[in-house]
């Protein structure tokens, strides 16, 4: 239990730095002009980049639950 605790602390950590180091940069560049194309452009790849990691992790997870992992036995390998 204690090395979960810790896992989740040193996670946290590095969220936290990340988060600051976004945020940091993003408002050191304030005289960049992003146009509403830019924002929009901005939201619509972090959506469909999200929406192909959970696909792809969806496919993962079915694949293995129905089987498509498991090997195949083949009849001159037995025996």
């Amino acid at each position: 239990m204690r090395n979960v605790i810790l896992l989740a602390v040193v996670l946290l950590s590095l969220l936290a730095g990340a988060l600051w180091g976004v945020w940091e940069v993003w408002f050191a560049v304030e005289d960049v002009e992003m146009s509403i194309h830019g924002f929009i452009a901005l939201a619509l790849g972090a959506f469909f980049t999200l929406l192909l990691g959970g696909g792809l992790m969806w496919l993962a997870y079915y694949s293995s639950k129905h089987g498509y992992d498991e090997r195949t036995i083949h009849p001159e390998d037995e025996g």
